[in-house]
């Protein structure tokens, strides 16, 4: 018995309603990412970042040569000994008459003006500056390693929504298919629908290597395969969404006293005085105190034929020689070394005022830039999510009752979908506001 035509539609209708209607918790199941089997927390990550990232263990190796300057530093001047021939006659007429003199002596030279302890002063400030630099280095990695780990929280829900968008399509295929085999739509709706599928398949295809390419990226803070340090474990994506102190006053305070790049600047300027103080120390002469010995052996007395005494006998003698040596310094008319070092001073006390001048900028910037971000987040959450669920919900409604057409339910289908990854861009830029706050304030980051 054939069916009528109002028959066929209302089957049609009736399939399409159902497999749709499958799909109608799919919003808020698009926002939740599929269980791992464990979560690897921002703390752990960056607390695995910092145990085995290999540019942050060469840094660490420059603090370790700094600090064996300081104990170069502390070395006092060699003592000097000297040992020869302060005597020896050529002229062999003479030589019944002399012996062969031995000098053993032994010099020290005395630092004044406390070069010494200049230097090493100079050498525990270079200490400073090394390690400040050291955390300055390791900000930067704390950046690159939230970002990395961000994004790949966006690039995963990305993935997840397209998924869920690429299931819905294809349940729209396989009710179009029942309607066709029904007679309620054409041939072409079908095939267009089937096209449709494979567009959101590409889509799923490029969102997955995405959220592959991110994740493998993960490796690059930690010097290791991510896989090696976490094995089976994926970022967990559940992020801050507050900053820690949200008062503008007491970030900056604590952006002057705990920021490393203020601290890089305060330690150039003790170091900078401190090579002052040295190249003044180093301006005074250091006397040479040296103390001998000489060794005149006997000289035994020789006779001629009438037994006359025909040299100088003598008996054998150690004379003690001390003499002190002090350098005329001329060199010292010149101040060149005292200018550069007083210039090295003023460079870097400029260098501080600029630093403490960026730092309080970069807060009050990077706060500007948490708010409009905070802002950006509440209001999806408050409206924009709701109002596109709301909508697509409505066109897919009415595709179920044939008011609506395959474009008006693709078009709604893409709306949504640009409106929830534009949610995940907002909550990616939300978390990187909050670690450049943290940052701008000498904070280790916390999502």
């Amino acid at each position: 018995m054939q069916r009528s035509s109002s028959e066929r539609a209302a089957i049609g209708v009736v399939a399409l309603w159902l497999l749709l209607a499958s799909a109608a918790a799919w919003p808020q199941a698009a926002a939740a990412p599929a269980s791992a089997s464990r979560e690897v927390s921002f703390r752990e990550y960056l607390d695995a970042v910092e145990q085995n990232n290999l540019g942050l263990q060469a840094q660490r190796e420059t603090i370790t040569s700094a600090k064996a300057g300081v104990s170069i530093a502390g070395v006092r001047p060699d003592p000097l000994i000297t040992a020869g021939i302060a005597s020896y006659e050529l002229n062999s007429a003479n030589k019944s008459s002399s012996s062969t003199e031995t000098i053993v002596g032994l010099a020290f030279t005395i630092e004044t003006a406390g070069k010494r302890r200049a230097r090493i002063r100079s050498a525990e400030s270079n200490v400073g500056l090394t390690e400040a630099n050291v955390d300055l280095f390791r900000r930067q990695l704390y950046a690159d390693s939230a970002a990395g780990f961000v994004e790949a929280c966006r690039t995963r829900a990305a993935l997840t929504r397209k998924e869920s968008s690429l299931k819905a399509m294809r349940d729209i295929v396989r009710a179009n298919e029942v309607r066709f085999n029904s007679g309620a739509i054409g041939k072409l709706e079908l095939t267009q629908s089937r096209v449709e599928a494979d567009r959101f398949a590409t889509d799923v295809v490029t969102a997955r290597g995405d959220a592959l390419s991110a994740e493998l990226a993960l490796s690059i803070p930690l010097g290791r395969r991510y896989v090696e340090l976490f094995p089976g474990g994926e970022p967990g994506c559940e992020l801050r969404r507050k900053a820690l102190n949200e008062d503008l006053d007491a970030l900056i305070r604590q952006a002057m006293e705990n920021r490393d790049d203020v601290r890089v600047a305060r330690a150039a300027l003790e170091l900078a005085r401190n090579n002052l103080g040295l190249a003044q120390a180093n301006r005074w002469v250091d006397p040479v105190i040296s103390a001998g010995v000489t060794n005149i052996p006997r000289v035994n007395p020789t006779f001629d034929a009438a037994g006359n005494v025909t040299n100088f006998p003598a008996n054998q003698s150690n004379p003690l020689g001390v003499a002190v040596t002090i350098p005329i310094p001329l060199s010292r008319l010149q101040r060149g070394e005292l200018i550069q070092a007083e210039s090295a001073v003023t460079q870097a006390q400029l260098q501080l005022q600029s630093t403490l001048l960026r730092a309080e900028t970069e807060v009050r910037v990077t706060y500007t830039q948490y708010l409009a971000a905070a802002q950006n987040v509440q209001d999806y959450i408050a409206r924009v999510l709701a109002d596109a669920d709301r909508v697509l919900e409505g066109v897919r409604t009415s595709y179920r009752l044939g008011s609506a057409s395959l474009l008006e339910l693709l078009n709604a289908q893409r709306t949504a979908d640009d409106v929830y990854l534009g949610y995940r861009q907002a909550v990616a830029d939300l978390s990187n506001a909050i670690v450049r706050l943290q940052l701008s304030t000498g904070m280790r980051p916390d999502l």
